[in-house]
């Protein structure tokens, strides 16, 4: 991303990336039926019983509750409506000036997975099935993690939910180092040491994670005391978000700018590169759809790109913070390099990325990864007095060891084509060969070989004309081509220009 963050230098403050909400699941090992059944058989409780068993167990866990909330004197409340629980409990702490400790104990009704009996042929059986039961939400003040919740399913299989914020936790480490900043909402909009952040940030994903969530949960699932004593939860990440905030010195700054931001990511970002931001590559196996939309929301708007089920987002906060966001929900759409099962035996290669707590660094990895693409991709928007700056660089003849190569004419339709067959998602990750690119300006292969040699031959005198002015350069040892910074701006630059003068032409004669 530093094209992006050199272009806009004298705007940019500070730059931080971090996790932002992050949802952990927990499981014990009886989440399917099979294993449910033979649980029962080790603790001698039959089948016929398991209509009485399961709701006393349900009780024990909403008694718990009340007297945990009672024991530290804080309220114990169930919601009949769909209510903001993280707003009612943050303004709870706000009101009465807490710090540190529980802040509230809910309870509400959600459809959850569970068990329920099926008969039929023969003797009764466990069955996988949804139902409304009773979740109790501990909202605590963590001396760590700030405000967070755990979430607590009370009919079986017990699912507990871990939710912490990335931002909060980096703000008490802050406080702890005394590194100074200003914060709004969710956001820092001042960083004056933002390498003394980033180094803290980066401290998130290095937790102990099993140790902290084991001893979260048993202050809060009493039955692992006795019923499940010897059981311990099997932690995985339900959900990440990773942040990369942009800290803009004013909002003047950022409201000049973000609008053609907006307007770049949803008119000019193609499917392709939304595969690209994310590491991936469209080939005739993608199995799945890449969406993009922009919607406008108070007091701004924001664009998202899915790909599955894993997304892509830029918004601002406060007119001061640009915020591109990772969110992964499905990590196996990504690879991690780790030890797996192959023909009977252990090999070290990479493989799919798993929810596991352990590969929380991962997460972050490829996270980074694609906000960094991402904003170098926003790179190519400029303010319109940069426009013929970035353009008459190309114009001029360029003399690239003393031979001199043609200027370029970027809004010629000729160069535009070659500029749009080039700047391809597709080719941003591995580059493009004379072939791809011979593709694209002439629709498919010449059947003939000797027209075929002449058109590679024109491609080439092309590509080298790029290469002259510094637009493509060569990868070493192949016959592959990458775009550079200077010609995605300048290249990227020149099709906006164009086409923005195309859509105003037909609205003049319209």
């Amino acid at each position: 991303m530093r094209a992006f963050l050199d272009k806009h230098a004298d705007k940019i403050r500070a730059v931080l990336s971090c996790f932002d909400r992050v949802i952990l699941r927990g499981y014990l090992p009886f989440c399917h039926p099979g294993a449910l059944d033979g649980f029962l058989y080790q603790h001698g409780i039959p089948l016929k019983d398991f209509k009485t068993f399961a709701p006393r167990q349900a009780e024990r866990l909403k008694d718990h509750a009340r007297r945990f909330a009672q024991d530290a004197g804080r309220p114990f409340q169930h919601l009949a409506k769909r209510t903001r629980k993280e707003e009612l409990a943050r303004d709870l702490a706000r009101r009465e000036g807490l710090t540190e400790g529980l802040v509230c104990v809910l309870t509400t009704l959600e459809t959850c997975r569970t068990f329920r009996l099926a008969y039929g042929q023969g003797r009764p059986r466990l069955k996988a099935d949804y139902r409304r039961c009773t979740v109790v939400y501990y909202y605590f003040l963590h001396p760590d993690f700030g405000l967070m919740h755990l979430k607590l399913q009370t009919w079986l299989p017990f699912t507990l939910q871990v939710y912490v914020n990335g931002h909060d936790w980096l703000a008490r480490q802050l406080d702890r180092h005394a590194v100074p900043y200003e914060r709004l909402d969710n956001a820092f909009v001042s960083l004056p040491d933002a390498a003394a952040a980033q180094r803290l940030a980066k401290r998130f994903w290095r937790q102990k994670w099993p140790r902290l969530l084991h001893r979260l949960a048993r202050q809060v699932n009493p039955l692992l005391a006795d019923l499940c004593k010897d059981l311990e939860y099997y932690w995985v990440i339900d959900q990440a978000e990773f942040a990369t905030d942009v800290l803009f010195r004013d909002r003047p700054a950022l409201a000049g700018l973000y609008p053609r931001l907006l307007q770049h990511a949803t008119l000019c970002l193609s499917a392709e590169d939304v595969l690209r931001f994310l590491g991936r590559k469209l080939t005739a196996g993608f199995a799945g759809e890449v969406l993009s939309e922009c919607k406008k929301r108070w007091p701004g708007a924001r664009v998202k790109h899915r790909m599955k089920e894993n997304w892509l987002k830029m918004y601002d906060k406060h007119g001061l913070v640009l915020r591109v966001e990772t969110v992964i929900n499905r990590p196996y759409e990504f690879k991690v390099r780790r030890r797996a099962w192959r023909r009977g035996r252990q090999v070290l290669g990479w493989f799919p990325l798993l929810k596991g707590v352990s590969n929380l660094w991962r997460y972050a990895e490829v996270a980074l990864r694609a906000n960094e693409r991402y904003l170098e991709a926003l790179a190519a928007v400029g303010g319109p007095a940069e426009l013929p700056r970035v353009v008459e660089r190309v114009c001029e003849p360029a003399r690239p060891e003393g031979r001199r190569r043609r200027g370029l004419n970027p809004l010629r339709r000729a160069e535009q084509q070659l500029f749009a067959a080039v700047l391809r998602g597709e080719f941003a990750l591995r580059g493009f060969r004379n072939r791809d690119v011979a593709e694209r300006l002439y629709g498919g292969r010449a059947v003939a070989a000797p027209e075929r040699r002449r058109r590679c031959a024109r491609v080439s005198r092309l590509i080298g004309l790029l290469r002259a002015h510094g637009l493509v350069a060569k990868f070493p040892r192949s016959r592959r081509y990458r775009v550079t910074a200077k010609g995605q701006a300048v290249m990227s630059a020149a099709l906006k220009f164009r086409a923005g003068a195309g859509a105003t032409t037909e609205e003049s004669a319209a």
